[in-house]
């Protein structure tokens, strides 16, 4: 079975402006760059949305031991079906509906360990755009994840109920209950 990624609607609007150039919606039909963006400036923003998520399937969570490390084509399937469930069930462009829960995953602030005489101190900084997708996209991947463990759904049923949830910014969706502690814990670091 060849999985065309070209078949969805690419031409969607990133809710967040701020994180537009960070969200590479350009139309693919295979989701593998072969890494030649690794070792360049700024060069996860050049990766697709939909490899990258894949890409964050396969670190494997700590509970599965990493179902998908290493099987790219096994990832590639599971979102595959996953944007496929998101499209039937909310009846709207299923990469909008990523972008929008990407979007509410992604958290504005964190807290960072400055260390002064000896003494640690917690402080609150702003995320970088790159570093708020990256972390929303690990969040929801990881969700997906482990929420398959020792449960009977299949993990594209996971990972298309955590992306229908963070993208109505649902507290129930792990990616946006992780977003909105890393907040309150860097709002409590002011």
């Amino acid at each position: 079975m060849e999985i065309d990624f070209s078949a969805f609607d690419y031409n969607v609007v990133v809710p967040d402006q701020g994180l537009a150039r960070y969200i590479d919606l350009s139309p693919m039909i295979t989701p593998h760059s072969q890494g030649k963006h690794a070792n360049r400036f700024m060069g996860k923003s050049k990766v697709n949305v939909i490899e990258r998520l894949i890409n964050n399937l396969m670190r494997g969570g700590p509970q599965r031991g990493g179902a998908y490390q290493g099987k790219k084509s096994k990832a590639e399937k599971v979102v595959f079906s996953a944007i496929k469930i998101v499209g039937e069930r909310t009846k709207e462009n299923p990469i909008q509906v990523l972008v929008n829960a990407i979007s509410n995953a992604a958290p504005v602030e964190e807290v960072v360990r400055l260390v002064y005489a000896g003494i640690s101190v917690p402080r609150a900084v702003d995320i970088s755009p790159q570093r708020r997708v990256d972390l929303a996209i690990r969040n929801m991947a990881m969700a997906a994840i482990n929420s398959t463990h020792k449960n009977k759904k299949p993990a594209e049923e996971c990972l298309a109920d955590e992306i229908m949830l963070a993208s109505r910014n649902d507290v129930n969706s792990r990616a946006v209950s992780r977003r909105e502690e890393i907040e309150r814990i860097a709002k409590s670091a002011r």
